[in-house]
Parts: C-alpha cells; structure tokens; sequence
C-alpha cells in the first residue's frame, strides 16, 4: 500500500529537485524540498518491504453462513487458524 504513496513522493520530489516547476514558495527551498519528499518516498517503500514480513494480528479467521433447508435455521461456522 505504502509503494504507491512512495513512488508518489518520489516523483514529486524529482520534480522539485530537477526544477521541472518553478514554484515560488516563500522562504522554502524547492530543491530542498524535492530531496526531502525523494527522501520521504524511499522511507515509505523501504518500511511497505518491512512491514510486509510481519503477520498483521496472528491468526486468521474463515467464515461461514448458509441456511439449513430441513430445519430453516441459519447455521454459522468459524475456523480459527492461528499462524
């Protein structure tokens, strides 16, 4: 999820960084600006690869609904797996 918002921030910067836009910022550097947001997208990517070797909750779930054409109740089942 956080691989779009860094090749977002990426892109960005580069835009700023390379002055592609002149923009007019008062008291901001826009070439500090760019290397910041570069900085900031490759941080975001870098965490994205991180975080995706953890398992988020421990343990998941399958569930189950449909209901019993003898009796008309609705029967529920759920699988815990834990990982």
């Amino acid at each position: 999820m956080y691989i779009g918002l860094g090749v977002v921030l990426i892109v960005l910067g580069a835009i700023f960084a390379f002055d592609v836009i002149t923009v007019d910022i008062p008291g901001v550097s826009e070439n500090m600006l760019g290397w910041i947001l570069i900085a900031g997208g490759l941080l975001a990517i870098a965490l994205s690869f991180a975080m995706r070797g953890r398992r988020a909750g421990g343990y998941s779930t399958t569930r189950e609904s449909h209901v019993d054409p003898n009796t008309g109740s609705r029967v529920d089942r759920t699988d815990v797996d834990p990982r």
